[in-house]
């Protein structure tokens, strides 16, 4: 067992986050994570209504009686998306831990503080983590530069991002990008964070609801195989290199580009469809961070949690303290 701050503060078992993503966030996967005694995000936006959430919630409970929590993703959309209606129903099913990320938390914090849900903000930058800690949420997920989806425009790797983040923060800090296993975990702590969380791990996994051909896929690439886009419309994300994200990134740099020339290769629905039912891993964009290169097979999720503990447990208490001389 490795005790954190992160575990005492949330009630956890193992340091271990598996943060919200979209369409892969739903009960299967993180009923899994949770059993497992890491800790969940179901995505609330992956649902299509606030009820909808309210019964994948339910979901989840079927499947556990381990803490959970439930990612809300704040973004501007074409449509409008009822934040507050989602809001509710995270408070009314009784969630605990929120993780939000995307646009300024401030305006949801006060219900969820008066409700006794603790906030978990994800970051990008030291700026952005100290802006959160002083709004006050409970803890800050920090992402480094070799994350799955948006980086953020400095390009800093969690290697000087997570101790620059630890040495100015007082809240709980987790580590983010590129960890996806137990050296990561060992890693992370030893650079000041109190936890660790994965995205593209958790996909390479047996509950994980997305194609086998998608997972095999993981598997196969290495660290190389991941592709920067929408770099030209400061709007940077780290994606799965295939078809669709190459010609992304060809039609981007040409001269007066603009995001509507590539509207329809980076089709959200586009994506799901090709991850979450046709397996097209060259249909669409998925997320996917350098991690994919530390990534050897697909396995249950207990499996994932548990080799990862035991390998941190062994480089912290054995295989370090023997560099030590005098």
């Amino acid at each position: 067992m490795l005790e954190t701050r992160f575990t005492r503060e949330f009630g956890i078992e193992h340091p271990i986050v598996c943060g919200g993503m979209t369409g892969v966030g739903t009960a299967p996967l993180i009923g899994a994570v949770a059993e497992a005694g890491a800790l969940g995000f179901l995505t609330a936006l992956t649902q299509p209504t606030p009820e909808a959430l309210v019964d994948e919630i339910a979901r989840v409970r079927e499947l556990t009686d381990k803490p959970f929590g439930v990612n809300l993703t704040i973004l501007p959309t074409v449509k409008p998306v009822p934040y507050d209606e989602y809001q509710q129903a995270i408070i009314e099913s009784g969630i605990r831990i929120v993780e939000t990320a995307g646009a300024n938390p401030a305006p949801y914090l006060p219900a969820f503080r008066e409700a006794g849900v603790k906030v978990i903000h994800k970051a990008v930058a030291v700026r952005h983590a100290l802006k959160a800690e002083a709004l006050g949420v409970d803890a800050v997920s920090i992402d480094g530069f070799e994350c799955a989806g948006h980086p953020g425009e400095d390009d800093i790797p969690g290697l000087v991002l997570i101790p620059a983040a630890a040495a100015k923060l007082n809240c709980v800090l987790i580590a983010s990008g590129g960890i996806a296993d137990g050296r990561g975990l060992a890693a992370a702590l030893a650079l000041g964070a109190d936890a660790v969380n994965m995205g593209t791990r958790f996909v390479a996994t047996t509950e994980a609801p997305v194609h086998q051909n998608v997972k095999d896929q993981i598997v196969r690439h290495d660290e190389r195989s991941t592709q920067l886009i929408f770099r030209e419309f400061r709007n940077t994300a780290r994606v799965a290199r295939n078809a669709v994200s190459e010609e992304i990134a060809q039609i981007s740099k040409r001269s007066g580009a603009t995001f509507d020339d590539v509207a329809h290769l980076a089709s959200g629905e586009r994506g799901r469809r090709a991850v979450l039912a046709d397996g097209d891993v060259d249909g669409g964009l998925w997320w996917a961070g350098q991690s994919q290169g530390l990534i050897g097979s697909i396995a249950p999720v207990r499996d994932v949690i548990d080799t990862m503990v035991s390998e941190a447990r062994e480089l912290i208490s054995k295989t370090l303290p023997a560099f030590v001389r005098g």
